[in-house]
């Protein structure tokens, strides 16, 4: 068992070694596992296991159908202006308030992410929307970058989120319980952030200066009425929200089936916005292809090296490491979500979700909290897990948000100044993370989930 231990060990060792090598993760992932198989003298019937948990619990998983469908609507979105012109018009609104500028981005990310959920399209819309607008304007760089790359990433964990799908299908549970769970502690986080940015602005005026004390910087030319912009901006992107999001939890459609409604109303929304083309159809379609053949390809691979790692006795390693310190439940949960954080500064949620998450389901199961038992508990835990990924996208060295934030800059900003940005963000999301641990209604907030 200590020669098992050992190369469960080795692996780990060999993964890190590999990320930091700049090898793609997908390759990595599977390598290792056939590596170490054979390292391991695992027997060779058993690689066909393997092939068996692909296709049977990736291929055929019909459920993972939802992520190309969420992927092409977000995409379409993006392409159609929808997030530009709501931004105009909410720059319009909070124009004359300190700070106003930055709510506008904090709120449009929250509106877009429960649109679209599409982390590096967000960022980049934001960051070239708003950002030359942001500093023209005289703001403290380390606020517009930090609410640009914070703001980006509400769409991993407010739903529809491609994460949750991939965790229901993990977890065993149902995604579109997933998807109710989340919105509170998701809508709590932008209400964080609007918070902080609020109370920065005032009490340091000069991090958020007014338009007319910096230039008279402005997004917008439009003269409309208010009222009828934001109706009209709004609009669109609310419909479509209630459209996907209502049929899931009014139950009359699955989460694949309100996929592919929100899909369809996507480009409904683009034809009437006059977007839709050949050229757009293309764009969206071909990077649809690339990032769901990234997910998925990542998924193949971790779940080669899930299922080796098990064989080697790294399940049974990992649980007797946690139980044995003699923690009890809430010490245990704190060292667990501590041990997510770390390993987010390393690994991408799509790894840490596959390979790390399955290990510690069976530590989780066993923990006895008042109140919280069977499903209840999985989603709870659920949530928290997707609170504390959600970090993942911004804590460096490998913060995907961090990294789109610098390509739009074209080295206009050192990457100094964008980590500092995202530290009073960070912070935020532990805090909302810490409420929902304190207060787990804020998870279970409907009587089906508790």
């Amino acid at each position: 068992m200590l020669d098992e231990y050992g190369l469960a060990i080795a692996m780990i060792v060999a993964l890190l070694v590999g990320i930091f090598s700049g090898y793609p993760v997908a390759f990595l992932l599977g390598g290792l596992g056939i590596l170490f198989a054979f390292i391991g003298d695992i027997p060779l019937p058993f690689l066909g296991t393997v092939a068996s948990r692909i296709f049977g619990g990736v291929i055929e998983n019909w459920l993972l159908i939802a992520i190309p469908l969420f992927v092409f609507m977000g995409l379409m979105l993006e392409r159609s202006g929808v997030a530009k012109n709501l931004l105009l018009t909410l720059q319009r609104l909070f124009g004359n308030v300190r700070g106003g500028l930055a709510v506008s981005v904090a709120l449009l990310g929250v509106v877009m992410a429960a649109s679209t959920g599409i982390i590096g399209a967000s960022v980049v819309m934001l960051g070239l929307l708003a950002l030359p607008v942001m500093l023209k304007q005289g703001y403290k760089p380390e606020m517009a970058y930090g609410v640009v790359a914070a703001s980006g990433t509400l769409g991993i964990l407010i739903p529809p989120s491609i994460m949750l799908v991939l965790m229901g299908s993990i977890m065993n549970i149902s995604v579109g319980d997933l998807f109710k769970a989340a919105l509170v502690p998701g809508l709590m986080l932008g209400g964080l952030y609007t918070l902080y940015l609020l109370s920065a602005a005032y009490f340091r005026p000069d991090w958020a200066p007014l338009a007319r004390e910096g230039g008279e910087a402005h997004l917008s030319e439009d003269q409309s009425p208010l009222g009828l912009a934001l109706l009209r901006d709004l609009l669109g992107p609310v419909v479509l929200i209630v459209a996907v999001l209502g049929s899931i939890m009014a139950g009359i459609a699955t989460p694949t089936e309100a996929a592919a409604i929100g899909a369809a109303g996507s480009m409904l929304l683009a034809l009437f916005l006059r977007q839709l083309n050949m050229n757009t159809l293309r764009h969206v379609c071909r990077s649809t292809s690339k990032t769901s053949a990234m997910i998925l390809f990542v998924v193949i691979g971790a779940t080669c090296f899930s299922v080796v790692f098990k064989r080697l006795g790294g399940a049974d390693m990992i649980e007797e490491l946690i139980t044995g310190t003699g923690l009890g439940p809430y010490g245990l949960l704190l060292l667990l979500m501590g041990l997510i954080f770390l390993l987010g500064f390393f690994l991408e949620w799509i790894e840490i979700s596959f390979v790390i998450l399955p290990l510690l389901l069976p530590v989780v199961a066993g923990l006895e909290f008042e109140g919280l038992n069977g499903s209840a508990l999985m989603v709870w835990f659920a949530i928290l897990v997707a609170i504390n990924l959600q970090t993942s996208f911004l804590t460096p060295p490998f913060g995907y948000a961090l990294f789109y934030l610098k390509g739009i800059t074209r080295g206009d900003v050192s990457i100094g100044i964008i980590y500092r940005s995202i530290i009073p963000f960070v912070l935020l999301q532990l805090a909302g993370l810490a409420l929902c641990i304190m207060f787990p209604s804020i998870v279970l907030w409907l009587p089906g989930l508790s």
